[in-house]
């Protein structure tokens, strides 16, 4: 007889669930569930000038990364040459990591609610970096705001985007999901 896995839902998927997903079905009016916009995927990416002198930068770049998001990263390749920056197809440039489900809403939890809120002289976020799909990108100054990185362990002050995918159809739906989820949005 199978036994189903017990599934125990993060406390973002559980708020998500609970309290974003009723909200938005009302403020917008939707007729069925599966228009609700819902997170797909939030992509963290480091990119790096000084990797194509030295390699040992991407490995503590990954090193960094794989410690924030809990995934192992990939190497990010450039897809043309740029004669101006040095740069011949296929070096390696950055690295990047794509979380989805679990790891996803955990990371988008520590975000808001741990990493953000240290940084210095934090007023919010930028209620206006939606591309006009639905989806948000955020950069961040250094790495150093996340718990998991040890200060005395760093070799250098990285910076990262994070790009946030949602299923939303406007910018207003997704800005809508985010701030609901506890985006610390500034009020301009």
């Amino acid at each position: 007889m199978w036994k189903e896995a017990e599934h125990t839902m993060s406390r973002m998927q559980e708020k998500y669930k609970n309290e974003v997903a009723p909200a938005l079905m009302e403020k917008f009016g939707y007729k069925s569930p599966m228009q609700i916009p819902k997170l797909e995927k939030i992509v963290v990416n480091i990119g790096m000038s000084d990797a194509k002198e030295n390699p040992k930068v991407i490995e503590s770049a990954m090193n960094d990364l794989s410690l924030i998001t809990g995934q192992k990263p990939v190497i990010t390749k450039a897809r043309k040459s740029v004669a101006n920056f040095k740069l011949r197809e296929g070096m390696n440039i950055g690295c990047k990591v794509t979380l989805r489900a679990d790891k996803m809403y955990d990371f988008i939890d520590r975000l808001f609610s741990v990493a953000l809120p240290r940084v210095r002289d934090f007023k919010g976020i930028n209620p206006n970096s939606f591309d006009g799909r639905g989806n948000y990108s955020l950069g961040v100054k250094e790495q150093l705001i996340f718990p998991e990185i040890d200060y005395d362990k760093i070799d250098k002050i990285r910076g990262m985007d994070i790009i946030v995918v949602t299923t939303a159809k406007t910018d207003e739906e997704a800005r809508e999901l985010l701030s609901l989820m506890g985006a610390p949005f500034y009020r301009s």
